[in-house]
């Protein structure tokens, strides 16, 4: 096994360069999307996930960086798409820019990370000038398949300034779970100070680390999410890069994000729901130390609980199957040690991910008629963000009297 290999620890916070205190370690970990070959013997890469509070900006990051070159590739296999959810929530985003910001006689919008196109493609059919950029090749052909205009790149200074000189400034730029990926935030704003227009709007939407901590949903914390935002920390993140936080807005999905929007310092007003939800910080004390200590203690308890429950089940004889092969999933099965004794199989509906192993742990993933062929005793609901989606297209399994296995907040059975 190949450990640690090519991984870098930063000298400081990867937004002021102030000093990160460590506060979580999930241990050893392999890449959470790499989903193995059953054939393929070689060397699997890992690294030390553990997790930091910087002292200065309170912005909460990994302390170590993976390449992202490992992470986003070709064969990159998560599709925003394959949720319909998540298909009704990035229509809805697309449909409220068209309604409040891209109302000029020709307007332009640009997206990180935009994955197969899902938000771009309406934006498209209403014949609005836009642009993706989305580093993983393989979801960047299914978003120009559907017309969307779309570059297999990465968003920095560099290549905002391309675009800007070819194409003018930007009324949107906009982010959907993909600046939390994003190490290098220096030359994340030098591309969006190049590239949006003087009264434009940057938006992004990502994991909260107010829902985080208040839920223990440690599996949220995974190579690909580098850093966990909170109202505080993009204050200042905003402020350090000449902006400023206007806006905030709490989402439901992914099991609780925030759309943050910045605009240049002075160019808007801000609203009352930023102060509000700084307040709320504030008493929460959702950044300093002694509450994120009690985090990692609550995620400790969680792994002892669920890993006790599975053996438990085991030795009644009972069948159990994971549900989903998420992403975060990685974080959960090589935190907690748990294999194909405790959980023989987990299925999914992506066929990238069928019939290979997951990451580090080498749980066999199957295609959804092996859950229902015949249905489990249980089911570990590592796709918990999509509990409602799920069940409700599952409900025959309840119905033959299967029971949900669920670790967020706590471990529970329903």
């Amino acid at each position: 096994m190949n450990d640690r290999a090519e991984v870098s620890a930063p000298a400081g916070c990867r937004v002021c360069g102030g000093g990160v205190e460590q506060f979580l370690d999930l241990g050893r970990q392999p890449l959470s999307d790499r989903f193995r070959d059953p054939a393929d013997d070689g060397e699997e890469f890992f690294y030390r996930l553990a997790v930091g509070r910087c002292r200065s900006c309170t912005m909460v990051q990994l302390v170590d960086e993976v390449p992202r070159d490992l992470m986003f590739h070709a064969d990159y296999p998560y599709h925003s798409s394959g949720s319909s959810v998540m298909r009704e929530h990035f229509v809805g985003v697309a449909r409220r820019f068209l309604a409040t910001e891209l109302t000029g006689p020709d307007p332009f919008i640009v997206e990180m990370g935009c994955n197969d196109g899902i938000m771009l493609e309406t934006i498209k059919d209403a014949g609005v000038r836009h642009l993706g950029f989305e580093p993983s090749s393989g979801v960047a052909g299914l978003a120009a398949a559907k017309g969307v205009r779309v570059r297999t790149d990465f968003f920095g200074g560099a290549t905002a300034a391309e675009v800007r000189a070819a194409e003018g400034p930007a009324d949107v730029i906009y982010a959907a779970n993909t600046l939390c990926h994003i190490p290098y935030m220096p030359s994340v704003f030098e591309g969006v100070d190049a590239l949006l227009a003087r009264d434009g709007i940057f938006v992004f939407e990502d994991p909260y680390l107010g829902d985080i901590v208040a839920k223990s949903s440690f599996d949220q914390i995974y190579d690909e999410h580098f850093f966990l935002f909170s109202a505080s920390s993009v204050h200042l993140m905003a402020e350090a890069f000449g902006f400023e936080l206007v806006d905030v807005e709490r989402l439901a999905v992914h099991g609780g994000e925030v759309r943050y929007t910045l605009a240049r310092a002075g160019a808007r007003p801000r609203s009352a729901a930023v102060r509000q939800l700084l307040a709320a910080e504030r008493r929460q004390r959702l950044t300093e130390p002694s509450a994120l200590r009690g985090f990692a203690a609550n995620v400790d308890r969680i792994r002892d609980d669920l890993v006790a429950l599975l053996r438990a089940l085991r030795a009644e004889g009972a069948t159990v199957a994971g549900y989903g092969a998420t992403a975060k999933s990685a974080t959960v099965t090589n935190f907690c040690m748990i294999g194909p004794d405790l959980v023989p199989f987990v299925c999914d509906t992506t066929p990238a991910k069928q019939h290979r192993l997951t990451p580090g742990r080498h749980i066999p993933v199957r295609p959804p008629a092996d859950f229902r062929d015949p249905y489990p005793d249980y089911a570990l609901l590592f796709a918990w963000n999509h509990a409602e989606e799920i069940m409700a297209k599952e409900q025959e399994f309840t119905a033959a009297g299967g029971r949900w296995i669920l670790y967020v907040p706590e471990v529970h059975l329903v």
